[in-house]
């Protein structure tokens, strides 16, 4: 059990080019967006929280006793859409907030505790994140892997696409032989932070890497990352992977 206070807001949104009305989509009888809440439930979070971007997002969570709010539809991220969130709910500058993406039914309870301390402990940054070893040839050299380098006290060097650091002497098909990290999407926040960040300038590295946030470190703040031994589970952004989450919750 953590003893880090926190919130987790779940960001949703039905707009998707790949997997339409992807909140609501059926995962084993419940929208995926219900499934998201009642796994970041049984983190020791003190509230959890969807904010949606359409009525029928607020009506799936109400008939399953999920707490939802409703955001407006066009913020460019979810970041933003999470900005609105603090500021609706009326959250307190030093609030620390979880941002659990909503396509993530299979999301750790335990990761979600990790990230809340890492940040909780860590006086010096403004956001935390997740990252695991990368184990794989594949996903190191995988341009849909995002890696990240960390520095002496675990905070986020750099984030990318590419296998960073480099392995100058490498030979083809080989993982470097050094500790190689993939970058999970699970952030916490301050909420103070959380409000600022949508009104940052968008960082050139952040456009060119389309990663959200490079824009953080671009600007000067810091970025905790907590290792976790365990891999998280892969989201859901296409109907395969809906059709493998489904298959996974049924076995």
């Amino acid at each position: 059990m953590s003893e880090t206070p926190f919130v987790v807001l779940i960001p949703a949104r039905l707009g998707s080019s790949r997997l339409p009305d992807k909140p609501l989509a059926d995962i084993a009888g419940l929208p995926m967006v219900v499934r998201v809440a009642q796994q970041s439930l049984k983190s020791s979070a003190l509230r959890v929280v969807v904010a949606a971007d359409d009525e029928r997002i607020l009506a799936a969570c109400a008939s399953h006793g999920i707490e939802a709010i409703l955001t407006r539809r066009d913020h460019p991220s979810g970041s933003d859409r999470l900005a609105e969130a603090v500021a609706l709910l009326n959250l307190s500058p030093d609030t620390i907030v979880v941002n659990v993406q909503g396509d993530e039914p299979l999301i750790d309870p335990q990761h979600i505790d990790q990230v809340a301390q890492v940040l909780d402990a860590d006086k010096d940054v403004s956001m935390s994140t997740l990252a695991h070893p990368i184990t794989s040839l594949q996903d190191w050299l995988s341009p849909h892997v995002v890696k990240v380098v960390l520095d002496a006290r675990s905070h986020a060097s750099y984030f990318s696409r590419a296998g960073i650091p480099c392995w100058r002497d490498a030979q083809t098909g080989q993982l470097p032989p050094y500790p190689v990290y993939r970058h999970v999407g699970l952030y916490a926040y301050r909420a103070s932070f959380l409000s600022l960040f949508p009104v940052l300038s968008p960082a050139p590295t952040e456009t060119a890497e389309a990663l959200e946030q490079l824009r953080t470190l671009w600007h000067g703040y810091r970025i905790a990352v907590h290792v976790s031994s365990q891999a998280s589970a892969a989201g859901v952004d296409t109907p395969e992977d809906l059709l493998r989450v489904n298959q996974w919750i049924k076995s």
